[in-house]
């Protein structure tokens, strides 16, 4: 039972250890958020210089090379197609970020991810001190929330001691 308590807090430990790190991996993140953008508008400012270029603007740019006959510029069609969708969704997620607050950022960054984006800030994470009050807020709410976990994960096993309990007590004054 001693054990147990010791194993249920250093899970809490753990929890906790590990949601301190949120903030900061979203303050990544959001760093490499900025990049792709600028990155994506950048190729997207280029394509539309093109486009004016030919007296045409971006959506008439994409419908051209997308219905050229040639399979290399429709694919490169395509590509741009989606260039555009996704510096449009990265761009509200910026606006998303700049409007939350310091609690909701994590919220935010959890809602609409970019794959791409969160795999290569995992790649170069590196854990940070908590010393932000949501870095200390994290922490200690994945400590309570680990906890709890723990409390829940041994229920069945304390119900379950209960009942031989009274079993054996009962079977006992027979």
């Amino acid at each position: 039972m001693f054990i147990v308590r010791w194993l249920g807090i250093g899970f809490a430990l753990i929890s906790g250890l590990f949601s301190s790190q949120l903030p900061e991996f979203t303050q990544q993140y959001r760093q490499r958020l900025g990049g792709a953008l600028d990155e994506l508008n950048r190729m997207l400012v280029e394509f539309d210089q093109d486009a004016v270029a030919n007296k045409m603007n971006r959506a008439q740019g994409i419908e051209k090379l997308t219905t050229d006959k040639d399979p290399f510029i429709q694919q490169r069609g395509q590509r741009i197609a989606e260039t555009d969708v996704r510096a449009a969704r990265l761009s509200r997620q910026q606006e998303n970020f700049a409007s939350a607050g310091p609690f909701n950022r994590m919220l935010v960054m959890a809602r609409d991810y970019d794959r791409t984006l969160a795999a290569r800030a995992w790649q170069d994470f590196r854990p940070a001190v908590p010393a932000t009050l949501e870095g200390i807020a994290s922490a200690f709410t994945g400590f309570f929330a680990g906890l709890g976990l723990w409390h829940l994960m041994g229920w069945p096993f304390k119900r379950r001691r209960q009942r031989l309990a009274v079993m054996k007590s009962g079977g006992a004054s027979a």
